[in-house]
């Protein structure tokens, strides 16, 4: 398969109906920068299903749509269209069979996207999936644009993998495996939602039977619970009743005790206040007495305070004085040792002035001898420079050439292994018989075509089977559950009919009657009403003359009995002699009925009217003794009227009858169509078993035909691509040996030429080494007197340093100690000025303080006496305050008990009102159970306590707890959910059988990829390894897996260019990457070559050379696969066969311009 033409309208800049060829293998976009060239790419990229903008170099999908100039209008709508020749059946499948496939999309500006396959209408999907595994995609390796060189070879390791899968052709299995995953992530959910669904079922089911069984002991726990509560509430009653009566009396021995104690809290109330009179007094006399003391005390305290300051007063100043004294000492000794510094100091300044003059000029002299040597090594300097600069170019060459040389060796070693490689292949290839094998696997791919079809019809008839057998059961399902719900409907009336009529039967003295009959030996032949078949509507007629005699007993000879026996006969019984027979009355209610009997007499002289105004006009012409009855059940005879009464026993009973007859016939006809349509499932579950076996060999038998298809398709392909590939083959190995020799000669001729550039460039380097020996001894000689120059001027003016440093300290000391001296002198002026004032202050005197020292006897004895005053005061007070204290506690014992008292009270009367409150609600709880408190209470035994009955009635409540929820149609209801919990497991089998066949599908998938991944990535890896060296002329590159896991491994590319030890892609430069992802996609397109390849100014970053190999490599590929490139480099231009130029005449709006190479070279020659 080929790209044959591209058709580009309103798309981006080619505004205009455009249509690009490629009738060659080798055509060529050129143009200047912005014209456009890129947008042929864009829009093959954009067909193929890219739905990213940006990858479009666009913000928005309309952003593709021609947005008008200056001079044009923008267009509604971009459309392109790919037509592929596809005559070699490149694309397989439905569309395999089509020699031109053609692909269209169209988008309008707001914003609708349309895809077209061959003219018809399709999914985004169904171009994806026709080009699965051809290599083709928005995204392949197929498309190489700009900037996607360097993407593609610093991908991530899972990034690139896509390329290799692509190669691999596992991006269907890839896609079949998401849809599997799919599948069965639905399958799970619908699993696990069925899971659900039988659980849940299961516990109703639990839940029915449980509630089944539970419902009788419901009642009865029920019943027992009502008792029990009843005679628990009366218990409580009485016990409530003794509480009253007791708090009652309890309440009233309490408030006697009260008053006693009040009277008591008065009186110590009245001791409590004389008590507190006295102390107050007390108190009075105290505060005097206090306040005197304190008094004498302050003036106690102010004398000792006199004498204290006093005393410190003259121990401070004679402190001072001894301090002052020895200070004026220490400043007088300090100010003699400065002195004599000073003096010693400006000796030692003045013999450093003459040596700091010397050290002065030795520095000066040093300095001089400094400047002399560095401008000798400036010089030298400049002299070794120019002969550096001068030396240089032979030795550059001399590297260039050595290194040129090598490299033309290296060359002319690989064209003669090429030159002898392509001339042991040209021996090597021959035609075969390849043309008879292609007609053999025409015939056989013509009978495995005829296989699938068969196949595929044979599947197409079992689907088709098993969709019928499937809604053909589903529709007896649905059958079978109607005919079940009828059938337990009726089944259910059934059972109410026969209990109602059993009751009838069973009650009153009917059932007397049966029981005298057993007593005495005698047969009953049944009920009259079992015996008796009435007309339509006149059921409660008959009910209504028979009353009780529908319940008599049929027996063989009633009257024959014998009058003792008929003596003992209950009271109200009837028995009817079956033996006996009566005819019917024409046009009376006997003949109404059949199976009267002797009750046919009756029925004779009673005629049926219509309605009840015609049995009022028809009673006028009654004979005595006859009546009239409608069938409502109204009877009436001449005198007398009977009227329809409410339901009683007998109500119903022959209609009933009826009714069960009908039902027993609805119930078997019900049954016999029930089993069957149970039949008719088994039938359709064997036959849809069947089909689905049947299915699954088929469709195991088709793929099989369908891969034998596909390989003897895929081996007629290659048969035919080896034979033009070998035709092509020979005629360009002989081009290429011509080439290679050609080329072998020149680089002999340049290895020549270079070998004599490094002769030369040798001899120069020789003389240059002499003259570099001799610069370097004088290097030598000057370093080694700069050297001395600069050791003599430091030593210079370090002396100076020294000596100076020296100098400045002696003056700064000197300075200092001036300083020190004045400020002694100043401190000892003032320290003489100080003694003198301290001995003026001392007291004169051998006694200064004998005045107050008097007085403060004085004081010290009235303390004593006013202490003693005050402590018989004191006292008082404490006895008067004790004795208060004592009071008090005896008033609050008293308070204390009285509210003791007081709360017990309310404690009481509360209780009384609770109890109160409980017998009125034990009462009507009573009453609500329809009993008397005092009749219960009194049934109930002396001992009986509540405590026993409340585990009575726990213990029943209990028993109704467990029980849990009663529903008295679980029986019903657990059989449905019985029928449904059959029909969800087999669901359940259903869709586990499901999951595991996806599963196996899985695993098979994940198989295939893993084998197809690793057979690939070897394959890709082997060509990568040889066309490396090829496009770098040495070197080695290898790819390798980052995972152990096929399924998910990223691949890494490892790449050394000649002569380096890169240990990643990342450590080359933008060239090397480029040839790199060159060789890389090369060796993908060799093991499995998409329909054509699309370059986008690829070779931008090589240079000639690496072009050249670029240029030369793709025309070497070319003969198996179509190129498509867009370039600005010459070389790149004069390999193709085809150029199309791309221009702007008109500003914002593409053109194609197309030459053919080979008729333009004729027409040149020409």
């Amino acid at each position: 398969m080929r790209l044959k033409t591209i058709q580009l309208a309103g798309f981006k800049s080619f505004v205009d109906p455009t249509t690009v060829s490629f009738p060659s293998n080798m055509s060529a976009v050129v143009g200047p920068n912005g014209c456009g060239k890129s947008n042929v790419i864009d829009a093959v990229r954009w067909v193929m299903g890219e739905s990213s903008a940006k990858t479009l170099r666009g913000e928005s999908m309309s952003d593709v749509i021609f947005n008008g100039t200056t001079n044009r209008q923008p267009v509604g709508q971009a459309s392109i269209e790919l037509v592929f020749d596809n005559s070699d059946g490149g694309i397989g499948g439905a569309y395999g069979a089509y020699a031109e496939i053609s692909v269209r999309r169209q988008v309008i500006r707001e914003g609708g996207s349309d895809y077209f396959l061959n003219g018809s209408k399709c999914r985004r999907r169904d171009i994806t999936d026709l080009f699965l595994g051809t290599g083709l995609g928005p995204r392949s390796y197929a498309i190489i644009e700009q900037g996607m060189i360097s993407r593609l070879i610093e991908s991530k390791p899972e990034e690139l993998r896509v390329f290799i899968e692509e190669a691999a052709g596992i991006s269907k299995y890839k896609e079949r495996r998401r849809e599997t995953e799919n599948r069965m992530r639905r399958t799970l959910e619908n699993l696990e939602r069925l899971t659900d669904l039988r659980d849940e079922l299961e516990r109703q089911l639990a839940h029915l039977k449980r509630q089944a069984q539970a419902a009788e002991r419901y009642r009865e726990y029920k019943a027992e619970d009502r008792e029990l509560k009843s005679q628990l509430l009366a218990l409580q009653w009485r016990e409530q009743k003794a509480a009253s009566t007791s708090t009652e009396t309890a309440v009233a021995e309490l408030e006697v005790l009260q008053e006693r104690h009040r009277a008591e809290l008065a009186k110590v109330a009245s001791g409590i206040e004389s008590v507190r009179v006295a102390h107050a007094d007390a108190t009075d006399q105290f505060n005097e007495v206090q306040a005197e003391y304190y008094s004498i005390g302050g003036e106690v305290t102010r004398v000792e305070q006199a004498l204290r300051f006093e005393q410190e007063r003259r121990e401070g100043v004679t402190q001072d004085l001894a301090q002052t004294e020895a200070s004026l000492s220490q400043a007088q000794g300090h100010l003699t040792a400065d002195r004599d510094r000073l003096q010693q100091w400006r000796t030692e300044l003045a013999s450093l002035e003459p040596q700091l003059i010397q050290f002065r000029d030795d520095s000066a002299s040093g300095a001089e001898s400094l400047s002399r040597a560095e401008e000798a090594m400036v010089a030298w300097q400049t002299q070794w420079d120019a002969f550096n600069e001068r030396a240089a170019g032979p030795t550059k060459t001399s590297e260039v050439q050595q290194s040129r040389i090598v490299y033309l060796e290296q060359v002319l070693g690989r064209l003669q292994e090429r030159i002898a490689r392509l001339e042991h292949e040209r021996e090597q290839i021959k035609d075969d018989d390849t043309q008879t094998d292609i007609e053999a696997l025409e015939t056989r791919i013509a009978e495995a075509e005829s296989r699938v079809s068969d196949r595929e019809q044979s599947v197409l008839d079992h689907t088709a089977s098993i969709t019928h057998c499937r809604e053909s059961i589903e529709s007896a399902r649905q059958e079978q559950d109607q005919l079940r719900q009828r059938l337990q409907q009726s089944k259910g009336q059934q059972s109410s009919l026969v209990a109602l009529q059993e009751a009838a039967t069973a009650e009153g003295e009917s059932a007397r009657a049966r029981a005298w009959l057993t007593e005495h030996s005698i047969t009953a032949r049944g009920s009259v009403f079992e015996s008796l078949k009435v007309a339509d509507g006149w059921a409660p007629a008959v009910e209504q003359v028979l009353g009780d005699s529908l319940t008599g007993v049929c027996v063989d000879g009633a009257t024959a009995v014998g009058l003792g026996k008929l003596e003992q006969l209950p009271t109200g019984a009837c028995l009817v002699d079956s033996a006996v027979t009566v005819a019917p009355r024409s046009g009376t209610l006997a003949e109404l009925v059949e199976g009267a009997g002797a009750l046919a007499a009756t029925l004779n002289t009673i005629f049926p009217a219509p309605t009840l105004a015609a049995a009022l006009e028809q009673l006028a012409e009654l004979a005595p003794g006859e009546s009239v009855i409608t069938p409502d059940g109204h009877w009436l005879g001449l005198g007398w009227v009977r009227l329809r009464s409410g339901a009683d026993v007998t109500t119903g009973m022959i209609e009933r009858r009826q009714r069960l007859e009908d039902l027993s016939g609805d119930i078997a006809r019900d049954q016999a169509a029930l089993d069957e349509v149970e039949g008719r499932l088994r039938a359709l579950g064997v036959q849809r078993t069947e089909s689905e076996s049947a299915l699954s060999l088929v469709q195991q038998e088709l793929k099989q035909a369908v891969r034998e298809q596909a390989d003897l398709a895929a081996e007629r392909k290659s048969s035919l691509a080896a034979i033009d590939q070998t035709r092509e083959r020979q005629r360009r190995l002989e081009s290429d040996i011509a080439e290679a020799t050609a080329q072998f000669e020149s680089e002999q001729r340049a290895l020549g030429e270079s070998r004599a550039l490094l002769a030369d460039a040798l001899d120069h380097m020789e003389r240059d080494a002499l003259e570099r020996d001799e610069l370097q001894q004088q290097r030598e000689t000057h370093r080694s007197t700069l050297q001395s120059a600069r050791d003599r001027a430091r030593d210079a003016r370090d002396a100076v340093h020294r000596t100076d440093m020296q100098a400045q300290g002696l003056k700064t000391q000197i300075q200092t100690v001036a300083d020190a001296i004045n400020r002694l002198e100043q401190q000892v002026a003032q320290l003489s000025s100080r003694r003198g004032e301290l001995v003026a202050q001392l007291p004169e005197g051998d006694d200064p303080d004998a005045a107050l020292k008097s007085e403060l006897e004085a004081l010290l004895a009235q303390r004593v006496t006013s202490e003693s005053a005050l402590t018989a005061a004191r006292q008082q007070v404490a006895e008067h305050e004790h004795a208060l204290r004592e009071a008090e506690q005896e008033k609050v014992a008293v308070e204390h008990r009285l509210q003791g008292v007081h709360g017990e009270i309310e404690s009481k009367r509360l209780a009384q009102a609770e109890l109160r409150v409980r017998i009125e609600n034990n009462e009507r709880q009573l009453r609500e159970l329809d009993a008397i408190p005092a009749e219960v209470a009194q049934a109930l035994p002396d001992e009986a306590s509540e405590s026993e009955w409340q585990v009575k009635v726990e213990r029943v409540s209990a028993k109704i707890s467990r029980l849990g929820p009663i529903n008295l149609a679980a029986i019903e209801e657990c059989g449905r959910a019985s029928e449904r919990k059959e029909y969800l497991d087999a669901q359940n089998e259903d869709l586990e059988s499901a999951l595991a066949t996806l599963e196996s599908a899985i695993r098979k998938i994940d198989k295939e990829t893993r084998s197809r991944f690793r057979d690939t990535f070897d394959q890709v890896n082997a060509g990568f390894s040889e066309l490396f060296p090829r496009v770098f002329g040495g070197g080695t590159a290898s790819l390798e897996m980052t995972g152990d896991d096929l399924l998910d491994t990223g691949v890494a590319i490892m790449a050394r260019p000649p002569g380096k030890k890169n240990s990643t892609i990342h450590l080359l430069s933008g060239g090397e990457k480029a040839m790199t992802a060159i060789a890389l996609v090369f060796s993908i397109f060799q093991l499995n070559p998409a329909p054509f390849c699309m370059l986008d100014e690829v070779d931008a970053p090589l240079d000639d050379a690496n072009v050249g190999r670029y240029a030369r490599l793709v025309k070497e590929m070319s003969e198996a696969v179509q190129f498509i490139f867009i370039t600005h480099n010459k070389i790149t231009m004069e390999a193709a066969d085809r150029l199309m130029g791309v221009t702007m005449h008109e500003p914002g709006v593409s053109r194609l311009v197309t030459v053919d190479i080979d008729e333009a070279a004729q027409l040149a020659a020409s």
